[in-house]
């Protein structure tokens, strides 16, 4: 053997079945925005968008009852009753108001919370390594309730005081500046200022302008406090959607395994989850979502709507005492009427749009 044969046989390693490579390159990272989480953010806002309209007018009224003062004979009483009053004066206007900036608002706060949750359940199992069980349901709803809530709020506050802008709930114990607007009930002028005083932070009427998403929220960073009072009632909401939401999420899914068994998945059981499931849920966290209201309201005049409170801690104990528990769930019916077609309409939806956007990349 020659020197330089010598020299290649000691630097040439020997090769072993067994031995490992001395270097594994690194698999690619998964893009931030990859077709799957793309998937799931457009699927979720296309699903929030269908499931609200479908439901606008219950929607409104849910926060009429919520907001409106017991000592008063103008109350909206009955899901029918106040439909059809609704109706008769102010239309289909009166159905949809607030339904545009509702819209624009659940679009990203439904596509942010599914998009939230798929990625927090890949999260907590490691990718589907352990097993997903109802607590980490749970947890990933809520916490994925929390984000979407904290993106979207101001946008849903306006959407409050556009819902009861010009119902006509204002209270008939008012002092003088709105007691001067009805004395004369039957003006037809002073009805139309009735009406659009239940929106007032101060004696000043509504303008057009300021029933419009935007005119709305300069008024409210105008006269309320800036930009700070776009998020007023902020913890109680977050405190009433996180549990909500874990619960919407784990209960679907649980009865997603009775209800749609391999071979039964029909549109009739999909979507008689989703009811289930929102009304479940609704239910055990209604009272938080009342005082969510109360506080998104709070800025409004206090003449006009009966109450001022301090904080969403005020506000359960001055309900509790006036009203008892049952204050607690006003609204409640034609809250569970729109609940059940809406998280129907939602989820169905949002698995429609997800598996075919998955289906074609």
């Amino acid at each position: 053997m020659t020197s330089e044969q010598a020299t290649a046989h000691r630097e040439t390693p020997r090769a072993s079945p067994t031995s490992t490579p001395a270097f594994t390159p690194l698999s690619k990272p998964e893009p931030w925005l990859s077709p799957q989480v793309s998937s799931y953010f457009i699927a979720g806002g296309i699903a929030g968008a269908a499931s609200r309209t479908v439901v606008s007018p219950l929607e409104r009224l849910k926060i009429i009852q919520q907001v409106q003062p017991r000592n008063t004979g103008k109350q909206y009483n009955g899901v029918w009753r106040s439909l059809v009053r609704m109706w008769k004066e102010e239309g289909f206007k009166g159905f949809m108001r607030g339904n545009g900036i509702n819209c624009v608002r659940i679009i990203p706060y439904s596509a942010v919370q599914f998009t939230t949750y798929e990625q927090l359940k890949k999260w907590f199992t490691s990718n589907g390594k352990r097993q997903l069980d109802t607590p980490t349901r749970l947890t990933s709803g809520a916490l994925a309730g929390i984000t979407s809530v904290c993106t979207t709020y101001p946008l849903d506050l306006v959407r409050s005081r556009l819902s009861i802008a010009t119902a006509s709930i204002l209270s008939t114990n008012n002092t003088a500046p709105t007691a001067s607007i009805t004395s004369t009930p039957s003006s037809s002028s002073s009805s139309s200022q009735l009406r659009l005083a239940s929106a007032l932070h101060t004696s000043a009427r509504l303008l057009p302008s300021e029933l419009t998403m935007w005119g709305m929220t300069l008024k409210v960073i105008r006269e309320e406090g800036g930009v700070r009072a776009l998020y007023r009632g902020l913890v109680a909401t977050s405190t009433g959607v996180a549990p909500y939401v874990g619960i919407n999420f784990a209960a679907y899914e649980t009865l997603r395994g009775f209800i749609t068994p391999p071979g039964k998945n029909s549109v009739a059981r999909k979507l008689s989850c989703g009811a289930l499931a929102g009304s479940v849920s609704q239910t055990l966290t209604y009272p938080l979502d009342v005082l969510r209201r109360k506080m998104q309201v709070v800025g409004m005049s206090s003449r006009a709507l009966g109450y001022q409170y301090s904080g969403a801690l005020d506000a359960a104990r001055v309900i509790i005492r006036t009203e008892g528990i049952r204050g607690m769930y006003r609204g409640l019916w034609p809250n569970l009427l729109k609940v059940a077609p809406s998280i129907a309409t939602s989820f169905f939806t949002y698995e429609l749009v997800k598996d075919f956007l998955l289906g074609s990349t």
